[in-house]
């Protein structure tokens, strides 16, 4: 690829600021997409056998997110935590909650929250979720070795791309430029060709310049 010329340059650096502020919802957005189909499934089959307490206590958590207070879905849902921890909507519930935290800019508790998830999850796509919503927020906070921990567990293959953009994301930002290069490279040949999110990787992949 030949070096970028001015107005290729201005279109990556306008796309490098949107994904600073962006880029956490876009990873969510995906994975919400990646798990939905299965989660309903999934859901309908788990509300027959499941603690009619437990699920009402959920319908509290998803109440509480219509009132975009951090404090009051946070509540809920540690209220569901405490005496259903081991259920299948306890980790939805904290995931919620994270995202209500992240949104209040409420960044030590998201944490904790999404830590809750990654080790008391029974599912490994709220595992995956969570693991990258952390990783995100250890970008953020330029911890760069934490935010790789993260991004090297084990996932299915259906979560590679999302895994491999947002480590090119966090090597790029440690101006390990080849590293970068071969982790968007790969996220590229892992999402799907159909995809819109194709565009974005390819644009963070050019803006490295050539080899």
């Amino acid at each position: 690829m030949s070096s970028l010329d001015l107005q290729e340059q201005e279109q990556v650096d306008a796309l490098k600021a949107w994904w600073k502020e962006n880029g956490k919802w876009v990873i969510g957005a995906l994975v919400v997409g990646l798990l939905g189909f299965a989660g309903i499934q999934y859901w309908k089959g788990y509300q027959a056998g499941q603690s009619a307490e437990a699920a009402k206590l959920y319908s509290e958590v998803v109440k509480q997110v219509g009132s975009n207070d951090a404090k009051r879905i946070g509540d809920a849902a540690d209220a569901l935590v405490s005496r259903y921890g081991s259920s299948a909507y306890a980790p939805r519930a904290q995931l919620l909650a994270a995202q209500a935290s992240l949104q209040a800019r409420d960044v030590a508790h998201a944490k904790v929250q999404l830590q809750w998830v990654i080790e008391h999850a029974s599912e490994t796509g709220l595992q995956d979720t969570a693991r990258l919503k952390m990783a995100s927020v250890l970008l953020d906070e330029k911890k760069y070795d934490d935010a790789l921990k993260q991004l090297d567990a084990a996932h299915p293959e259906s979560f590679t791309g999302l895994y491999a953009d947002l480590k090119g994301d966090v090597l790029s930002a440690q101006g390990k430029v080849a590293e970068a290069r071969a982790a968007y490279q790969q996220a590229l040949d892992k999402t799907d060709a159909k995809s819109t999110y194709r565009n974005l990787i390819q644009l963070k992949l050019d803006g490295l310049g050539a080899k």
